[in-house]
């Protein structure tokens, strides 16, 4: 029997109960590496040298096969193997009994079945990670009848176990892509491996989006036995992959199209008229370019508001849109201001009739909230071939014939010529009637009031002039100021507006009113003009007003484009006890080694950084960047152009408290800034 058993490679166990001795066969001691050296067959040593985890499961199956109360011990226990390490030991044994019934013997085998037990504990251990695992892991025989489901496929398409063993795979694809399986297991034969993303339906019938990996499981011998296949569920990535493709959109839109009307901006009708341009060449056809500007649009907006004229650009934008053709392309370079790109023109009067098309839709009235408004055009056209090729050249002549059209009485449209870059008559013209409107007292003063933002109380006000046409009513500065300094009338225009500001600043004084400061305008002419000091002191003199009331504003511009002079005239004024401000800071370019040298005593955030206050990031970082210069500088601080309450809040919020804007009041005459003041 020892020989037998030898061969098999197990071990004889005999324990005789009544002399307590054990006898193991010599291949124990091979099993617990004691090869040629004495080991005692006592039960001792054999019992030193099993689990102490181990030990009480097996001496109780021991007594209860003596006791009669099972047929066979069978156990699965850990022995210590002479370098140290765990060896699992089989062991089946069955008792001896005498005819009294007392057990006298036990006698079996005992096996090395370490390595069939490590194995069956990592397979358990690996079964549990799949069960256990978020993922769905699904194993099918080759035909794709389900075998194997565990929590996470349950989790991720709602079937329990029982619900899909022996299922077709096909159940979990959607019905257009029920032949997938055969594409799919084509490939994984070939190549051993197949991953892709995926589509597949759950027991509800919804759809998910997954990533697909399958393998092959093979015998010892490499033949296919059945698939694995590891399904993770990609529906947040294609969210995310799908917002970012959506993000992506936007920004391009948002790049080539004007956020306020939808329009195609200056970068996308550059690059349109670029195409159609070589279209137009190719087709031997004419191209018309519409330049088109609103007529005084301004105004809207300063005496309605920004809300106002943004409404008033959407309403253009539909009518511009209903009167052109299919195949035009309207675009709005910024403002006012608007082109059209008309192609496959036959002749010059093609384009005349759209631009008569244009001006008589625009010429309606527009209801905009309770206001009733009527918006004129002003349409200059460049031609090509005729008028050249080069993009740019063709937007300047569109330009040129748009002005021409202003200059015309505005409402019209004007074609591009040579003589239009010829300027001298249209600028006698304007030069001559405004020289009138000096003499024949055309001119007025209106005052915006200046207020202390924490406060709410009037610091001041800006003295600003308006030109009341006999026939074209009310002409705003923009439209008639750049003429006057270049043509040096701004001199007569700022000697007007300081007389007439400052005798009535005096007046509102005598009255016992507190009007402030008065802030006044003054041109670089005056800066270059060598009589200013003395006609300035002279001025103060007869209108009886107070140096300390008087604030002169430079703008940033006009004082770099001759720096060192304007100091000079600059340090003569503040020696007067005037005050100095910087009007519209941050547009130019100023030179902060000349601005530490400038005898000013206040900054004026121009409107441009303040209108989008405080949802722009970079306005927000340019206001913050003056306040803290002109605080670093130790100057005062005003922001101008201010409309509401938040700009208001945010600008006071970061230290600059002095304000200036339509939130407290749009710029009024004479007799309405009395009736300001008694309030």
């Amino acid at each position: 029997m020892d020989l037998a058993f030898e061969g098999n490679r197990d071990t004889i166990w005999d324990w005789d109960f009544i002399q307590n001795k054990l006898y193991i066969s010599e291949r124990w001691r091979d099993i617990v590496g004691f090869t040629n050296i004495n080991v005692d067959d006592k039960i001792q040593e054999w019992k030193a040298r099993v689990h102490p985890e181990d030990i009480h499961t097996l001496i109780r199956k021991i007594v209860e096969n003596k006791q009669g109360l099972s047929d066979y011990l069978d156990d699965t226990h850990r022995v210590k193997h002479h370098d140290g390490h765990w060896i699992w030991i089989h062991m089946r044994d069955k008792c001896q009994f005498n005819k009294h019934g007392d057990a006298i013997r036990m006698t079996g085998t005992q096996s090395d079945v370490t390595q069939e037990t490590n194995l069956r504990l990592k397979n358990r251990q690996l079964a549990q990670i799949i069960e256990q695992t978020n993922d769905s892991i699904i194993s099918t025989d080759l035909d794709g009848y389900i075998a194997s489901w565990n929590a996470g496929s349950e989790n991720l398409f709602g079937y329990v176990y029982e619900e899909v063993i022996g299922k077709h795979i096909s159940l979990l694809y959607p019905q257009d892509t029920a032949n997938a399986f055969e594409e799919v297991i084509e490939e994984l034969l070939q190549s051993g491996k197949y991953n892709s993303d995926v589509y597949f339906k759950d027991k509800y019938k919804k759809i998910i989006p997954a990533s697909l990996s399958l393998s092959l499981l093979k015998d010892e011998r490499g033949h296919a036995l059945n698939m694995i296949g590891y399904i993770n569920d990609i529906s947040k990535r294609k969210e995310a992959e799908k917002e970012l493709l959506i993000q992506k959109r936007t920004l391009r839109y948002q790049a080539h199209h004007d956020v306020l009307t939808g329009l195609p901006n200056r970068m996308s009708f550059s690059e349109k008229l670029e195409q159609c341009l070589k279209n137009a060449d190719r087709s031997n056809t004419i191209l018309a370019l519409f330049f088109i500007d609103l007529d005084h649009f301004k105004e809207i907006n300063d005496s309605l508001g920004h809300g106002v004229g943004d409404k008033v650009l959407k309403k253009v934008t539909k009518l511009l849109k209903e009167a052109l053709r299919i195949g035009d392309t309207l675009s709005r370079l910024g403002g006012d201001e608007f082109t059209v790109i008309a192609q496959n023109l036959l002749n010059k009067e093609d384009a005349s009739y759209l631009a008569e098309k244009i001006l008589k839709i625009l010429k309606e009235p527009l209801i905009i909230d309770e206001h009733v408004l009527y918006v004129s055009s002003s349409i200059g056209i460049s031609l090509f071939p005729s008028d050249g090729e080069p993009t740019q050249d063709l937007l300047k002549y569109a330009d040129a014939a748009m002005y021409r059209a202003k200059d015309e009485g505005r409402n019209n449209f004007q074609f591009y010529s040579a003589e239009m870059t010829q300027h001298a008559l249209q600028r006698i013209v304007m030069e001559s009637n405004l020289r009138k409107a000096i003499s024949n007292q055309e001119l007025v003063v209106y005052y915006q009031p200046q207020i202390n933002g924490h406060s709410n109380t009037l610091i001041g006000m800006e003295a600003l002039v308006r030109w009341k046409h006999p026939q074209q009513g009310f002409i705003f500065p923009d439209s008639f100021i750049p003429l006057a300094e270049s043509t040096g009338i701004i001199i007569d225009i700022d000697y007007f507006v300081m007389k007439t500001a400052m005798q009535q600043f005096v007046k509102w004084y005598k009255e016992g009113m507190n009007p402030g400061r008065l802030a006044l305008n003054l041109s670089v002419k005056q800066l270059k003009n060598s009589k200013f000091i003395e006609m300035l002191t002279r001025m103060l003199q007869e209108t009886e007003c107070k140096t300390e009331w008087i604030e002169l504003e430079v703008t940033e511009g006009q004082i770099m484009s001759n720096p060192e002079e304007a100091i000079k005239v600059l340090r003569q004024i503040s020696d007067m006890g005037i005050e100095l401000a910087i009007d519209d800071f941050g547009t130019g370019y100023s030179s902060l080694a000349y601005l530490k040298k400038l005898p000013i005593d206040k900054l004026k955030i121009d409107r441009s950084f303040i209108i989008d206050l405080p949802n722009n990031e970079e306005d927000e970082g340019i206001a913050k960047a003056v306040i803290a210069l002109a605080k670093s500088l130790n100057l005062k601080i005003i922001a101008e152009g201010v409309e509401t309450v938040e700009q208001k809040d945010f600008l006071v919020q970061n230290g600059c408290v002095n304000i200036q804007g339509y939130f407290y009041s749009r710029p009024i005459p004479n007799d309405e800034m009395e009736h300001f003041l008694q309030q």
